[in-house]
């Protein structure tokens, strides 16, 4: 029996995962001095650029909107102030969650860390953004979630910033909302036993 033959029944190991500390840190993205080429094969390196072009045309066009809402350059004169701020919002929010996807994106591809399963959540990640800053102001100017004052969210400037926080913060926003609608509706049995769970672990 070869060598071959006698090891042909032992199971393909996964890739061993290596632990890449971020920069500061390690300024060398874990590789040796004066290795500069790209560690992607040719397959991959398509991918990561449609994914840099789609992030650069959001910081981009964001920015253009903002500046088009600002400046009134639709020539929609008669638009409702309620109307400019909830875009406002919608807009910052995207922007953050573009600046936290663009972070993201040239993290992983410098520490040898991209995968095309991450694809989904870089396209989508900004627009969910957007849609969740704007329900935020939205519960902040009714009053549902007393963060701040809502006559604060009268101005743009404050509702852009916010929500560009929450934007870039969304997995904490979405933790807040999650804390607010069990205040409202109830914990469900789910998350009842999860908490069950959890103290019965806690106790010595």
């Amino acid at each position: 029996m070869s060598e071959e033959q006698g090891n042909s029944h032992i199971p393909e190991q996964p890739p061993k995962k290596t632990t890449v500390s971020f920069a500061p840190a390690d300024p060398t993205d874990g590789r040796p001095a004066g290795s500069w080429r790209t560690r992607y094969e040719d397959a991959a390196q398509p991918f990561i650029r449609k994914e840099a072009i789609y992030v650069g045309f959001l910081l981009f066009i964001i920015p253009t909107l903002i500046i088009c809402i600002h400046q009134n350059l639709f020539g929609l004169l008669n638009i409702p102030s309620s109307v400019k701020k909830y875009s406002y919002a919608w807009i910052g929010g995207s922007l953050g969650g573009t600046l936290f996807t663009t972070k993201w994106l040239y993290h992983s591809v410098a520490r040898d860390l991209w995968n095309q399963d991450r694809f989904l959540w870089r396209i989508f990640t900004p627009h969910i953004s957007g849609a969740l800053a704007f329900s935020f102001i939205l519960l902040i100017s009714s009053g549902i979630i007393n963060l701040f004052s809502p006559t604060a969210m009268d101005k743009n400037n404050a509702v852009f910033g916010v929500s560009f926080l929450i934007g870039y913060f969304s997995d904490s926003a979405i933790a807040k909302l999650t804390e607010i609608a069990n205040t409202i509706f109830g914990a469900t049995q789910k998350e009842q036993h999860r908490r069950s769970d959890n103290a019965a672990n806690s106790k010595p």
